[in-house]
């Protein structure tokens, strides 16, 4: 595991969470007063989803409000613990602080799905080579596709989706012919923090499968408690947030943010003659209308002289 001691060096820590558990409507308000009213005092920032299903969200802030934050929101949710991984990062991970009513807290727009109803058999981080590895499974990434871009595990099946909401049609089309020709195969998912995976073995079990595994924890899970020497993860882990990707000892890694449409620029993307700083990457080179392109320029030349006055203000990557 990583230690504490190593990673207390940098100033803020960041918190990613998830809770299934149904939240009526007047308590969803009061959370979200309660929530935006710490953030304000203790000076945190980040994002939080608040639904019938449960809250899903990522903050960050020095280590005692952090601390403070997930307390409170344990107990405003009436649980015990909450499903939390931690990191840690020099700058500020987000600009502003956002509590959201929402229909689902991770979107698959399928109302049967109930993961507090029911999910598949949890996976500890610590397992999960064993399971990767063995022929008899099949691994799924659950994740966008310019997320896998960036890192994944080695075999696992890619849906190649741009959002949650293109699973369950992918399910359809590819795996459950997959299992019905193969019958007798386990099937593991996995994600960034373990909340889409557990999603998606709700709707697996709604929709007949059996031996359905995720990894708990997700990703995040993984890096913390599997060493470099033993992991089977490749490259790094894209998070929702100025970040944009973490490596193997959840530090921020190498990846940028393209200020035009919003995905991951690599090292080598940096270096395409495609590539220009805040208004376009090889990704949506094609994508924007030239008023676009002006308006984004605009708001480069605003971001680079807010990074020359405050370069402690913000995370913004320089890309």
């Amino acid at each position: 595991m990583k230690t504490e001691v190593r990673l207390k060096k940098f100033k803020y820590k960041v918190a990613a969470f998830y809770n299934f558990s149904s939240i009526i409507d007047h308590e969803i308000l009061l959370i979200k007063e309660e929530l935006t009213h710490l953030a304000t005092k203790q000076e945190i920032k980040g994002t939080i989803l608040l639904a019938y299903e449960g809250v899903n969200g990522t903050v960050c802030g020095t280590e005692n409000a952090i601390v403070q934050f997930i307390e409170t929101l344990e107990k405003l949710l009436k649980v015990s613990e909450i499903n939390v991984k931690y990191s840690w990062t020099e700058k500020q991970a987000f600009r502003r602080f956002k509590a959201r009513k929402k229909k689902e807290i991770v979107t698959i727009g399928i109302k049967k799905v109930n993961p507090s109803k029911s999910v598949g058999k949890y996976i500890k981080a610590g397992e999960w080579n064993e399971f990767l590895e063995d022929p008899s499974n099949v691994v799924i990434d659950t994740r966008n596709e310019y997320e896998i871009k960036i890192g994944n595990f080695k075999g696992a099946l890619n849906p190649h989706t741009s959002s949650f909401r293109e699973f369950p049609a992918w399910v359809q089309k590819h795996l459950k012919p997959l299992i019905e020709e193969n019958p007798s195969l386990k099937i593991g998912m996995y994600c960034t923090g373990g909340i889409r995976c557990e999603k998606a073995t709700s709707f697996l079990i709604e929709e007949g499968f059996s031996d359905v595994y995720h990894l708990e924890g997700g990703i995040l899970k993984y890096l913390e408690d599997v060493s470099a020497e033993k992991s089977l993860w490749n490259g790094e882990c894209f998070v929702f947030d100025q970040r944009v990707s973490l490596d193997h000892d959840l530090l921020p890694g190498s990846h940028r943010m393209c200020h035009a449409c919003g995905l991951p620029i690599s090292p080598e993307d940096l270096k395409k003659p495609t590539y220009i700083k805040g208004l376009q990457c090889e990704a949506c080179v094609d994508k924007f209308t030239d008023s676009d392109r002006a308006r984004f320029a605009e708001r480069q030349r605003q971001i680079d002289e807010i990074m020359k006055r405050l370069p402690e203000n913000s995370i913004w990557p320089s890309s």
